[in-house]
Order: C-alpha cells, then structure tokens, then sequence
C-alpha cells in the first residue's frame, strides 16, 4: 500500500454523529425541543404518527414547528394503524399485547435511524423516576438533558410560557398525548373524548364492534379498548363515571391549593386509575 493511501485510511472522517429527539405533543418533550434548539442547531425532530392522533395534537405540533423554526419529521405516513390492525388480524392492542408501541413508535423510529451512531434526547425530568423508552441498537445512546440539568415540571412550564408555546388543548381534559382511542386513557378520558370529538369516540367504538362481531362469528376472544367493559357500557355510566371525577377533582384541589387545572386533572385521574401510561407516547 502507498504511504499516500495509508494516510488517507488513517485520515479517513468519521461518520458524523446524529442528534435526534422525539416530539410526542405533550409538554415534556416539547420544552426540550425549545430548550435544546440553540444548543444543538444540528438536533432532527422527529414524531411517530399512528393516523390515529387527536386534532389538539397536530395543531400543536404546527404550533411548535414554528417556535422551532424547522420542520419535525413525520413518520409512519405509509402505514398507519389501520394497517397494522390488518396484519394482526383484527386484535385490538392493549396494555398486555402493545403491538402499537412496536409497529407505530419503535420500529419506525429505528427504520429512520438506521445504523448511524446516534444521541436520542430524551424528555425525562428532574422530578421523575423513569427511564422512559432506551433502544436496544447499539448505534442509539440515550441522553436525558432535564435530568442533567436539574430541570423539574416547573421548569418546563416556564420554558414553554417564556417561548409562547404554551399546552396543547387536550390538557383541559386529558393528560396525556397519544392516539385517540389509546388504550391507557382513564374512564373520565373515554368521556371527555366523547363529549368534545363525538366523531372520534364513535370510530373508536366501531372498531371494537367490528372486531367483537368477528371474534363472535370466530368463536375467538372478545376485544375492548377499556378493562372489563365495552365503550358503549362506559358511555352508559357517564353519570357515575363523571360524579366520580368530580369527587377527586376536588379531593386533588382540597390537597394542594393553588394548583393548575393540569395538576389538579392529573392527581385526579390518577386517583381514578393508576395504570401506567406508555412511556413512548406520553413524554
């Protein structure tokens, strides 16, 4: 080999390194956006979308495109949930059998990275004790900016507040982002959904007849987005459900005085339910 060649082996540059984070329309991961914009200029924002969002979450996304001042990648527009409810034969997904998280979130996500040494920041708090989702590639590192930094909910709604970004308007009755008929939403959510996008309840609530009446013909297992109850038995105790709500929301207020409505919301659902939400969707 030449000593011209050598050198150049030696000298050869290295793939350069990706920045990348994703954006899920809720609060955290969005204040990262903005926290991280001047810091690292080259950062990919990226969003998974099943087709299935609320209409608060792209008009967010729009919102904070422009705070951004560059686009957010959308992925899965060649397959959406409807797709992927085809290839699992019509079985809706749930918190045992996520099929959603896999095929709507992770596995477009890796797809887009490819094998590129990559840093995923991560919208984890200061204040919060989770990991939140790590790839098991070995090219995507996982950094946590907010833990880092010692950046708590506080924060985050001061970085939001100060870049006029704001919430997304589901969190008037919902706190977390994610598809419509996600599977984690509290028995408030499924309520509130009904009442301020009927269109969308409805379609969920199609879906779980479509495929109740085909496990039925089957003789196969019988499918609902809630535990141990169809949405149209949910929307039937609407009263109950709501009353219940109620109650919590002011047992969470009476707690903690001067709380805002989302803080108050959330210690409410999560005295209705403590299910675990998916960590992909909600940062």
């Amino acid at each position: 080999m030449s000593e011209t060649a050598s050198n150049a082996t030696i000298d050869a540059p290295k793939p350069a390194v990706r920045h990348v984070m994703g954006i899920s329309g809720g609060k955290d991961s969005s204040a990262l956006a903005i926290y991280m914009r001047n810091r690292i200029p080259e950062m990919e924002y990226f969003f998974c979308d099943t087709g299935s969002e609320l209409p608060e979450t792209y008009e967010y996304l729009d919102r904070l495109e422009t705070a951004l001042g560059k686009p957010i990648a959308r992925l899965n527009n060649d397959r959406d949930f409807d797709h992927w409810l085809w290839v699992y034969q019509g079985a809706l997904p749930s918190p045992q059998m996520r099929w959603c998280t896999k095929t709507l979130k992770i596995k477009p996500l890796e797809e887009w990275i490819g094998d590129a040494e990559t840093l995923s920041y991560v919208a984890i708090r200061a204040d919060e004790h989770r990991d939140g989702y790590i790839s098991h590639k070995p090219n995507i590192h996982a950094v946590y900016p907010f833990k880092e930094d010692g950046i708590d909910k506080e924060g985050v709604m001061r970085i939001l507040d100060e870049a006029g970004v704001g919430l997304p308007k589901y969190y008037d009755w919902r706190t977390r982002s994610g598809c419509y008929f996600c599977f984690f939403q509290r028995k408030a959510e499924w309520v509130g959904l009904a009442d301020r996008h009927p269109d969308l309840f409805e379609k969920a609530v199609a879906y779980e007849d479509k495929v109740n009446y085909e496990a039925q013909a089957m003789e196969g297992r019988q499918y609902t987005w809630t535990a141990k109850e169809t949405l149209r038995e949910l929307i039937g105790r609407r009263e109950e459900i709501m009353e219940k709500h109620k109650e919590s929301m002011e047992k969470a207020a009476s707690r903690r005085k001067n709380l805002p409505l989302i803080d108050v919301l959330g210690d409410a659902l999560d005295d209705d339910d403590d299910t675990a939400a998916c960590m992909v969707c909600t940062l």
